[in-house]
């Protein structure tokens, strides 16, 4: 096989060009089998393939600096530089990252997993060269969903002041995780099908080559050719801009993207490569559906269907269904989602409002602000973000919305560990970030009737919300336990013992285990379901520490301004004698793996979190 001898960086360069078509099909190959096992980004791979072979045709790794936005594609840059053997562990607890890694290889320049990034980085490290007089090459990769995002355009436009070499490779695959939207998207559709500047071009350039010294026009036509673009191609946004723009290209066409690279690399200034792919190439099923390809969980290959079929409802389908039902109720209720439709479950809810459904495109800060307007208008709306993208819309929230006390719901999806997208997707953070916001009101449910519950309330309360939710299965435990939802109070589960657990939403169901083991070492203990992160419930925690010895909380988010801090904060207020112990996420990032091997290893799980109350109670005797 011609991939085996690709054991390094740059090997690819002793490969014959006859057989760089058949390289591609191994590639291919390889990745449908490994990801089919392992899941991961498929789609966006495939589609890939052949420009990730052409960029390292073109440069010299790792003196040459190539980041990927959102990094998501960077399987095929992996293969070419000797991690082949990496897949058997990819996105595994201890494997190789699904995502760019700088300690995983020195040709991974740039930590990538959130979108939008890669021009400003690539930008950072052109001045950093130019400052200590550098001469390699610094390539940036960004996919047309990413260019929806506005830091995207902040970078473009500090970047069209360069008059020094900097290549930006446009992946144009009309997709991002859901269809395109916006400016943007109807602009590259222009000039994908611009076909009169394509015919024209091709047409003039082929009679040229029929005459006499017409190779040497055709050169000189080529070098002059920004001038004949502007006459044919609508806009010419980047080159109005200041940068340099040549394509389209083939995205799938090597010898192609080789000679478009080259003349890339002798500009003096920013230059956009525009190159057109096909999301998922290669395999029938993701070419059919890309953005069930996008995040693939392990799937039969001959079908392309998920090796283990989903059974049962997850927290995002209760959330779609809600939605759809808060939406017949009030036609006031609107949503808006930033590119992650099927990721955030309100596709249901398109198909049926489809006048009260906004996606703004990769765009949080926007998102945020807009829900604002729209609420300042007179509106209801729901915006629904997974926990590690709504960080980026942090001024957004505080300034926009809670200042203002504007009745906006934040759904937040993946809240929590989320496994094997690793450390840039781990929600944990969430409830630090926006617990500092003053009018800010933070739910978590602790199964799935709660989150239905929590939704009709915060739609009801006419201020700034926030319900966070995990990913994975909607617990399905605790039906019997449906307190009406009043704000600020908690929820008593069992009262008994001298521990209390004061556990916050997906916590809840791990308290029910840690209650059975401390009743088997000898144990009783209280379980308070907290329900709110903020305000919390002070009269449970009184309560709690002035009949209990030992008070637990348990959270899902890393401990520095979390719940638990918040409930420590109170009981010193108190000045009762029971001890707190804070069971919450170290202050560290946490990496790839499994979401129960994860809690195993932060100390999270039923049996750690015991362990770690026994050794209380035992030095309080």
């Amino acid at each position: 096989m011609l991939l085996d001898q690709i054991k390094g960086v740059n090997d690819i360069k002793d490969i014959d060009p006859s057989n760089y078509k058949e390289l591609a099909q191994e590639i291919r190959d390889f990745l449908i089998e490994k990801i089919s096992h392992t899941g991961g980004h498929l789609g966006s791979n495939l589609g890939a393939v052949e420009l990730t072979m052409a960029l390292h045709l073109s440069l010299n790794l790792p003196e040459d600096k190539l980041i990927w936005d959102v990094g998501h594609q960077s399987y095929t840059h992996k293969l070419l530089t000797g991690r082949k053997d990496g897949f058997d562990s990819l996105r595994k607890f201890g494997g190789m990252s699904g995502f760019p890694k700088r300690k995983e290889s020195e040709c991974d320049c740039f930590d990538t997993g959130h979108s939008s990034t890669s021009i400003s980085a690539g930008l950072g490290l052109v001045k950093a060269r130019d400052i200590q007089g550098g001469t390699n090459t610094v390539v940036s990769v960004i996919g047309d969903g990413s260019l929806t995002g506005g830091m995207a355009y902040e970078a473009l436009n500090n970047a069209a002041k360069l008059e020094t070499n900097f290549i930006i490779v446009l992946n144009d695959n009309n997709m991002s995780i859901s269809e395109n939207v916006g400016g943007m998207s109807k602009y590259l559709n222009n000039v994908r099908t611009a076909d009169a500047y394509l015919n024209i071009k091709e047409g003039i350039y082929n009679t040229l080559k029929e005459i006499p010294r017409g190779e040497k026009v055709v050169k000189g036509i080529r070098k002059a050719k920004s001038s004949f673009k502007q006459l044919v191609v609508p806009g010419m946004l980047f080159e109005d801009m200041g940068i340099t723009y040549l394509g389209p290209v083939d995205g799938h066409n090597i010898p192609a993207m080789l000679r478009v690279f080259q003349e890339a690399k002798r500009t003096r200034n920013a230059v956009i490569v525009h190159v057109i792919t096909q999301k998922g190439k290669g395999f029938a099923p993701a070419e059919r559906h890309p953005a069930r390809f996008h995040g693939a969980e392990p799937f039969d290959i001959e079908t392309g269907l998920p090796a283990k079929p989903r059974t049962t409802a997850n927290y995002t389908d209760i959330f779609s269904t809600v939605m759809t039902k808060l939406g017949a109720r009030d036609e006031k209720v609107v949503a808006i989602t930033a590119a992650m439709l099927d990721g955030t479950g309100l596709k249901r809810f398109r198909n049926m409002y489809p006048e009260r459904l906004f996606d703004v495109g990769i765009a949080e800060e926007h998102a945020v602000t807009f829900a604002a307007g729209l609420a300042a208008g007179g509106l209801k709306p729901v915006v629904a973000i997974y926990s590690s993208f709504l960080q980026r819309a942090y001024d957004q929230i505080l300034h926009d919305v809670c200042m203002q006390k504007l009745p906006v719901v934040f759904a937040i999806d993946r809240a929590g560990l989320v496994g094997s997208d690793g450390e840039t997707h781990q929600g944990v953070f969430d409830l630090s970030y926006l617990s500092s916001i003053p009018d800010m009101c933070i739910m978590a449910p602790k199964n799935k009737w709660e989150l239905s519950d929590m939704m009709k309330f915060a739609i009801s309360l006419g201020a700034p919300v926030a319900i966070r939710y995990p990913r994975g299965e909607a617990y399905a435990g605790l039906k019997e336990y449906r307190a009406p939802i009043e704000m600020g109070k908690s929820e008593l589960l069992c009262a008994q013992g001298e521990i209390c657990l004061m556990a916050l939403g997906s916590m809840v169901k791990v308290s029910e285990k840690v209650k059975e083991l401390l009743n088997e070492a000898g144990y009783k203990c209280s379980i308070i379901n907290a329900r709110f992160a903020k305000p919390i419930d002070l009269e449970a925690v009184e309560w709690a520490v002035r009949n209990h010895k030992l008070v637990v909380t348990m959270e899902e988010n890393v401990a520095s301004g979390g719940y638990g801090e918040k409930v420590r904060d109170a009981v010193d207020d108190f000045k009762a004698p029971a001890k707190v112990l804070q069971i919450a996420v170290p202050d560290r990032y946490v990496e790839h793996g499994s979401v129960d091997q994860l809690m195993q290893e932060i100390g999270m799980d039923a049996v750690s979190i015991v362990d770690k109350i026994v050794k209380e109670m035992e030095s309080a005797k």
